[in-house]
């Protein structure tokens, strides 16, 4: 008898729930979603970058170094897909051929894969930047 009590009071929650204006929504899905897609990568294929240590640089100029180390941006890849870089470590997806960092001090900085050894850095409205990344030593 306690338990038919206890099953109606369920369903009549369920109903009134059910009928009531958007005040009884456990989430609002829309405050939930992403507001833009920008900084997702377009498509392709799921992949790795090569394991090891990646060094960046700006261009230089005749005159002087042929290129300006940038070692605040360095960092090492390693396994499932996951990075250390001198502020942190953390992870990143490869797609097609834009890596973009995920989690960790580098969230949200995408590049586009020049070679198997070489990234560009994107600026946040997707064109590239004078940052270059190579691929200098060892994979695990």
């Amino acid at each position: 008898m306690k338990t038919r009590y206890i099953f109606l009071l369920v369903i009549s929650a369920a109903a009134a729930a059910a009928i009531m204006p958007g005040h009884a929504s456990s989430q609002d899905r829309a405050a939930s979603r992403p507001t833009s897609r920008a900084a997702v990568p377009t498509g392709g294929m799921l992949g790795i970058l090569r394991h090891g240590n990646w060094e960046c640089a700006l261009p230089g100029d005749a005159g002087s170094e042929a290129f300006v180390p940038q070692p605040e941006e360095a960092f090492r890849i390693g396994t499932a897909s996951s990075y250390d870089s001198p502020a942190g470590t953390g992870i990143y997806l490869l797609r097609g051929t834009e890596v973009l960092f995920t989690r960790g001090p580098k969230k949200d900085e995408r590049f586009k894969v020049l070679g198997e050894n070489t990234l560009q850095k994107l600026n946040r409205d997707g064109s590239v930047s004078k940052l270059i990344c190579t691929r200098v030593g060892g994979g695990t």
